[in-house]
């Protein structure tokens, strides 16, 4: 009879974008994309929105040079199994992963991503907030016109044709177009991407983020994220809105209130350019799972 082999897990969510973390701080797993799919499928696996493979740097090829500097190789990959530069949300439920369980000898450390080295602090008592330096925004080298549908969306539109928004883009690291509409609830459903014109516009695909203006300084947002699907909210997307929107109204503070379904982050704007992201993030479950027969 063939050897049953159990694979720890941990499950959590930054603002209900939610995770499952496989701790492999050797690097002994492997992680295919069709694994990916199998533990992020809601029926037949744990359900997610993306995975987490929790790794030391020196124990990984790619990162073994970052192993001076960061402990920890964040491993992320989207719900379709494909590669992502960054997940603000993964972020912070990877460092609170790593206080609980005493990896980390203080409340401050740096993360190895595919988006570089990202400095990571717990905030609180109980680690009630979770802090990611997000670098600094960029638009395109060369931007283009970029406009965005949704389907059956006629918004506004009495010909009954699909309603067409200007959007702008935003590397944040990960590719975004961001569209400002007045109603975010008259969007309708985001379960298929949005058509995003023109395609050169964002070769390796994008995550599209709706936003209404609330406030001053106060946003709130849904968003369509590549290789996923809609989410509850995106850390990376939260970040991309508000520095959209202090770009369009200089901000007459230093943080952003991002509200999204699954709850609230903040974007801090520090003097030097660059955004910090920060928000709860929960662990709700562990447990071992087995890798149904063929994957």
């Amino acid at each position: 009879m063939a050897r049953v082999l159990d694979v720890p897990f941990v499950k959590g969510h930054g603002t209900e974008n939610d995770f499952v973390l496989l701790p492999d701080f050797e690097g002994n797993l492997e992680l295919t994309a069709e694994r990916v799919r199998w533990l992020c499928d809601r029926r037949r696996g744990l359900g997610a929105d993306g995975v987490l493979r929790v790794v030391r740097c020196i124990h990984d090829p790619e990162f073994a040079g970052y192993a001076d500097v960061a402990e920890f190789f964040m491993d992320y990959r989207n719900a379709d199994g494909s590669l992502a530069e960054m997940c603000g949300n993964g972020a912070r439920v990877f460092v609170r992963y790593l206080h609980a369980t005493g990896a980390l000898t203080s409340r401050t450390t740096v993360i190895a991503t595919r988006a570089g080295l990202v400095a990571a602090e717990v905030r609180g008592p109980e680690a009630e907030e979770i802090v990611i330096g997000m670098g600094t925004i960029q638009d395109s080298p060369q931007p283009l016109p970029i406009t965005v549908s949704v389907a059956g969306n006629t918004t506004g539109n009495t010909t009954g044709t699909a309603s067409v928004w200007d959007a702008i883009a935003a590397h944040a690291p990960n590719p975004h177009a961001v569209v400002f509409v007045d109603d975010l609830d008259a969007i309708g459903s985001l379960d298929d991407a949005p058509t995003v014109s023109p395609p050169e516009a964002f070769p390796e695909g994008v995550n599209v983020e709706f936003v209404e203006r609330l406030g001053p300084e106060h946003i709130r947002m849904r968003v369509h994220e590549r290789g996923v699907g809609e989410t509850r909210s995106c850390g990376t997307g939260a970040c991309a809105a508000a520095w959209v929107a202090a770009t369009m109204a200089p901000a007459s503070g230093d943080n952003y209130r991002v509200d999204v379904p699954g709850g609230t982050v903040y974007v801090d704007f520090e003097a030097d350019g660059r955004i910090d992201l920060r928000g709860p993030a929960e662990l709700i479950a562990r447990g071992t799972f087995q890798w149904p027969r063929g994957l």
